[in-house]
Order: C-alpha cells, then sequence, then structure tokens
C-alpha cells in the first residue's frame, strides 16, 4: 500500500494520543472546498510512501507513539488497508479511521474485526445539500446514512464533523444537519481554511460569529457541539 503523506507526530489529530497520521490517495468525492486537492486527482509527479516506510517509522517510534490516524483522501477506497492496519496493531498501536461514509460496509467490517478503536466521519452538509457540497450531481446518501447508523449503535468512540463554508452552510441547514444527527454524542464544527489549494477556489470562511451561531443551533439536537478553529 502506498500513501501521499505522512505527519509524523501529531497531538490534535487523535483525542488523547500522541499519534503519526498518515494520508491515502483518491476519493469519490470532489468537494469544492477539499483542501487536499493533490489528494483527489493524484498528479503523476506527487511523491508516495510504501507501507513498508511507513511502518519502519513507526517500529523506530514504539514507545514513544500511542497511536496511527489514517486520513486521506478517503482511506476505505484501498483493500490493502486492513493489511496496513493489522500491521499497526501488531506494533500495538491505537488506530483511528477518518472517512466520509460512503463505504459502509468495510468500515463495519474493520470495526466488528476489532481493528480500529476511533472513527471521525466528515459530514458534509443536510441531506438536501449533500450532492452539491459533495461536488457530485447525486450523493450516495443511503450509504452515508448507514454509516451514520452504524457508528450510533457501535461500542467505539466516534465524532462526526462539519466543515462549514459560507458558500454552502447557512441556518437552515444547520437546522437540518442537527435534525439528522439527533442525540449522537459529539459533532465538531470546523472552520473553512482556503489552503489555496482547494478544488474550487474563492470560497469563504464563516465568521466566528456565525460559528457560535451555528453552534448554538447544534446544541438544540445534541449535548456536545465543539468549534475547531475557531478564536
Amino acid at each position: 500500500m502506498r500513501f501521499y503523506g505522512l505527519q509524523k507526530l501529531t497531538l490534535l489529530d487523535y483525542p488523547d494520543k500522541v499519534a503519526a497520521t498518515v494520508f491515502t490517495g483518491g476519493c469519490p468525492w470532489r468537494c469544492p472546498f477539499c483542501h487536499n486537492a493533490d489528494l483527489v486527482f493524484l498528479p503523476e509527479a506527487m511523491e508516495t510512501i510504501s507501507s513498508e516506510e511507513v511502518l519502519q517509522y513507526l517500529k523506530k517510534r514504539s514507545g514513544v507513539l500511542d497511536g496511527i490516524c489514517i486520513s486521506g483522501g478517503e482511506p476505505l477506497m484501498h483493500s490493502d488497508l486492513e493489511s496496513f492496519i493489522r500491521q499497526c496493531k501488531e506494533l500495538g498501536l491505537s488506530v483511528k479511521l477518518d472517512t466520509c461514509g460512503c463505504y459502509p460496509d468495510r468500515l463495519k467490517s474493520l470495526v466488528e474485526k476489532q481493528l480500529i478503536d476511533y472513527v471521525a466521519m466528515d459530514i458534509k452538509n443536510s441531506p438536501e445539500r449533500y450532492a452539491e457540497t459533495i461536488g457530485l450531481a447525486k450523493a450516495p446518501l443511503g450509504k452515508v446514512r448507514e454509516s451514520i447508523d452504524f457508528l450510533r449503535q457501535t461500542d467505539i468512540p466516534y465524532e462526526f464533523r462539519c466543515t462549514v463554508v459560507a458558500e454552502f452552510h447557512q441556518k437552515k441547514d444547520i437546522h437540518e444537519l442537527g435534525d439528522w444527527l439527533a442525540g449522537s454524542p459529539v459533532c465538531y464544527l470546523q472552520k473553512f481554511v482556503d489552503s489555496g489549494n482547494t478544488i474550487e477556489p474563492g470560497l469563504h470562511a464563516c465568521s466566528d460569529e456565525e460559528m457560535r451561531e451555528f453552534q448554538k443551533i447544534l446544541m438544540q439536537y445534541m449535548t456536545k457541539v465543539e468549534l475547531r478553529g475557531v478564536d
């Protein structure tokens, strides 16, 4: 398996863990605000890192790292992901998976095999605006719902998170999102940051005041809503 990036140390990506993060390539979606456009389109010049190189690094950091975060792109696209995760588990690492939820069967399989310790699922928007928010003519809402429902009945820790973009998220959308996720333990609202490498240029962040208003709206539907990227 090949990766398109390795962050050797993070104290932010995996709650309560000292971790490394690897980035897989490829994604079935085309979210206009995606800040990792290169990971979606995979230009030929992009350098890759083999799973063997990653595992060698993880072995060297044994006793320092508690976990490994697997992000993307969309990690669940890759059929050889399970083998890599098993090798990480053999090193005694906890595994956090980032996913958009479009491969519920693969998600279920990994969780049920006790290979995943934490899941962060990106919820892009309200169901009504999902397709435009992921840059497709039609959204696979059935698969997204299946992943949401599965996580809500599983025993492993998980979070839902939504990157908020001014062009795609208004109060009505946040209300509908809250209704969809009602009763979930936690949702993080992430303020959009223009990386300069988004799929669609010229998008805008909401103000901190708007983000706090969206937080208040979601709090009507669940007990814990936290903001990321807001002062």
